[in-house]
């Protein structure tokens, strides 16, 4: 396959580089797996009502949207960006727009063959912590499936699908990497993306993506045998765990937020929907 070349960098939204909407400003908050204090959620919420449209949406990579904000010059207001970064939700801003870890929603709460939130959070922190790291497309992802095979159909720049407990197989873009253990998982990916990002240059035309390269970012690899079939999205109601709530149109409604604040944390999914999990 033969990809056009770019001749723009990507726009992928943040709280520093809000979309112009026709309704006022929209941003993205990134979160890592999905991962959502319940804390958080109530103050978002109460955010939005304040300088939004009183609603948090949500995206296809679990993370979250508010809309309606106000700005001037593209920029938010210092009220409402105070305000955003009061929810917790925006560690960094010089990384904001690349800390994009989708993650099995269950993981660590049932089933799959490895908790891969250590992982991702390690990920994160090595992203947070590289300067050149900061300036990767807002659109590469990271994917880690757990190895239950909810996330095997997601097209990755980079990410892993777990063999056991203590060992994963890297992905590479379109290809296999290598398999390697669970403890080195964290920073290989990361060597990925510092790799990616040395070998796109710095050009309008850049590559998004690993897959857009001229030449393969490492050796491709035949697939482990332990490799899952693909499950495909986590059904709605209740499932190990805990339970998958739907949210209708991705939209958390203050109404709707009321009935998930009783939980401690909660996780977002990639299907328009909450895991939350037992207490």
């Amino acid at each position: 396959m033969i990809n056009a070349p770019r001749t723009r960098q990507d726009l992928c939204p943040g709280a520093l580089r809000p979309w112009p909407a026709d309704d006022g400003l929209l941003v993205r908050l990134r979160l890592i797996g999905g991962a959502l204090p319940g804390a958080a959620l109530a103050r978002l919420l109460a955010v939005s009502a304040e300088f939004g449209d009183g609603d948090v949406h949500l995206t296809t990579r679990a993370n979250l949207q508010l809309r309606g904000l106000p700005g001037c010059d593209g920029q938010l207001t210092p009220a409402a960006l105070a305000a955003l970064e009061s929810t917790g939700l925006l560690p960094s801003r010089s990384h904001e727009l690349v800390r994009n870890i989708l993650v099995s929603p269950q993981t660590g709460y049932a089933g799959g063959r490895a908790d891969l939130r250590g992982v991702a959070a390690d990920l994160d922190t090595l992203l947070c912590a590289t300067p050149r790291l900061a300036g990767l497309p807002g659109r590469f992802l990271f994917v880690l499936d757990d190895g239950r095979g909810d996330l095997l159909d997601r097209r990755a720049d980079a990410g892993l699908v777990a063999l056991s407990d203590a060992d994963a197989q890297l992905r590479i873009g379109e290809a296999w990497g290598p398999v390697l253990g669970l403890a080195e998982a964290a920073a290989a990916l990361a060597g990925l993306a510092t790799a990616f990002q040395a070998a796109r240059g710095d050009g309008p035309d850049a590559p998004w993506h690993i897959r857009e390269l001229p030449t393969p970012l490492a050796p491709a690899a035949p697939a482990d045998r332990r490799v899952p079939t693909p499950a495909g999205p986590l059904p709605y109601g209740p499932v190990p765990g805990g339970t998958h709530r739907h949210v209708p149109d991705g939209l958390i409604t203050p109404q709707v937020g009321r009935s998930l604040l009783g939980a401690a944390e909660l996780v977002v999914t990639p299907w328009h929907g909450i895991f939350v999990p037992d207490p």
